[in-house]
Parts: structure tokens; sequence; C-alpha cells
């Protein structure tokens, strides 16, 4: 226990040594707060229409102004940020789940296994992310969950290729030569030793993963695959302002403020857990 904690102490350490990360790591922050507390940060329903106050400029009453509906643009934005991140977290889920059992199997057992998973996640790899994410989701509908089991599959070859590569560096250790001996079997070492042991990666894939999604579900609500109207998300209002760009650009401009921002607060902060978690950057 002395020693874990040591690592983790170790590892936060160079992490706060990182002020990227630490930038990174506000910037998320304060998405999460805003998106959480929604509620006391803006007095208006996000789907409040007021047809006497449409394209209001920002102003004290409404300070990211008002859309062709009259609501409010802080509102929507706010309660988007909220859609945005559940669905990126469903993804995000599905992604690792599925991508963690598929690249674990085939980094521990080989052969066949190894083989045959991979010549699949090749093949799925070859279509570009975008493009599969859109397919799936046409497949499935539009919607929350539809959306995030969309973005999810799409993202998994990422993952299994990752998690290969580590359990192919760790399944000859002697402390799992040590289980195999003591007879445990091979669901319980790759359980309780081999997928502990790749926690690290895991968790850079998964900070990283979260902006590429908020991204991606941006794109997909943005053509009308995704989450629409009159559900509040990022890229459906950024696809509904379209119109609009020239005449009134605070539409656009500040949900896409917010895509941009969230973006890089999640990918400042996976450079930053990847460079400290890394044992090779110690020194």
């Amino acid at each position: 226990m002395t020693r874990k904690h040591s690592q983790w102490r170790d590892v936060m350490h160079r992490l706060f040594k990182n002020r990227l990360a630490i930038v990174g790591l506000i910037l998320v922050a304060a998405v999460l707060f805003a998106t959480i507390f929604a509620n006391f940060l803006t007095p208006y329903d996000y789907n409040a229409q007021s047809f006497g106050d449409r394209f209001v400029y920002p102003c004290l009453a409404h300070p990211f102004g008002t859309d062709q509906y009259g609501r409010d643009l802080l509102a929507r934005i706010l309660y988007g940020g909220r859609v945005s991140l559940i669905v990126a977290l469903i993804a995000v889920v599905i992604s690792l789940v599925i991508g963690a059992v598929l690249g674990a199997v085939a980094g521990y057992f080989g052969g066949m296994y190894d083989t045959v998973i991979m010549r699949v996640i090749d093949i799925i790899m070859s279509i570009p992310g975008l493009l599969l994410a859109v397919a799936i989701s046409a497949a499935l509908g539009t919607g929350l969950l539809n959306t995030g089991i969309a973005v999810g599959l799409a993202s998994i070859p990422g993952g299994a290729r990752i998690l290969r590569s580590t359990v192919m560096t760790i399944r000859d250790e002697q402390y799992i030569e040590a289980a195999r001996a003591g007879g445990a079997g091979h669901a319980y070492i790759i359980v309780h030793h081999v997928l502990p042991n790749t926690i690290a990666p895991l968790i850079v894939d998964a900070s990283l993963k979260v902006g590429m999604a908020i991204l991606t579900i941006s794109s997909l609500s943005f053509v009308g695959l995704g989450v629409s109207e009159p559900t509040p998300e990022w890229g459906a209002i950024l696809s509904s302002g379209r119109a609009y760009i020239r005449d009134f650009w605070p539409l656009v401009i500040f949900p896409g403020l917010a895509i941009m921002t969230t973006l890089l607060g999640f990918n400042l902060l996976g450079d930053g857990l990847r460079d400290a978690l890394d044992p090779k950057l110690k020194q």
C-alpha cells in the first residue's frame, strides 16, 4: 500500500509540474462545473421561447445573446454541454469496455485469437472514424443513447490496439507466471493481474477520447444524425445557427468556442497524464 501511494504521489507530482496539464485541468474543471451547475448559473429555461427577444446581441440580461426563437444562448450552451458530456461518457465507456476485452484477449492469448481480432480491427480502422460513426448513427437513428453507441463503436479500434500492445509486454512477467503456476485460470489472470496493470494507458486513452468523442458528437449533430432539436447540443446549436452566420455571429461563435475550449482542456490534460504516467519520463 505504501508503494502504491508513493507511485501515485509521484504521478501527481509530475502532473502538477506540467503547466499545460494544469491549464487543461482548469479548463476541464470549469466546463464540468458550468454544465453540472447550469441551473444556478442562468435563470432561463434552455427551451423557453420569446419571439419578442429574437436575435438579441450579448447584453447583461443575455450574456451570450438569444437565438432565432428568443431562447437564451447561455442556457442552451450550458445545458448543451451537459448533453455532450453525457453522450461522450457513454461513447468512451462503450469504447473502453469492448476495446479492453478485445485487446486483452488478443494480447494475452496471441496466435489465432490475435490474428482474427486484429484483422477485424484493421478492417474497421480502414474506414474513417467519422464516416463509420455516420453510418452507424444513420442505421440506429438519432438520440442520446444511439449517438453514444455510434461514436463508441467507431472508436473501439484505437483502444484495442493500445491495450493489446500493453498486455503483450506484461503477459510473460514473473507474477503472471506465478499465477499460472498457482493454478489460476486465464480469466482470473486477465481480470486480476493483466487489466489492473494496464490502468495507466487506459486512463490516458479515456481522457483523450472524451475530447474526440465530443467533436464527433457535435459533427453528427451538425449534419442531423446526432442529438436533434429541441434538445440542446453544441453541434446542433451550430447547425441551427449556420443559416444566420453572416447576420448574427453569436449563434456560431459561442458554441464553437465551447467545443474548442473543451477539446483543448481534455487534450492538454490527456497529454499531461501520458507524460506523468510514463515511467520513462520520471527524470
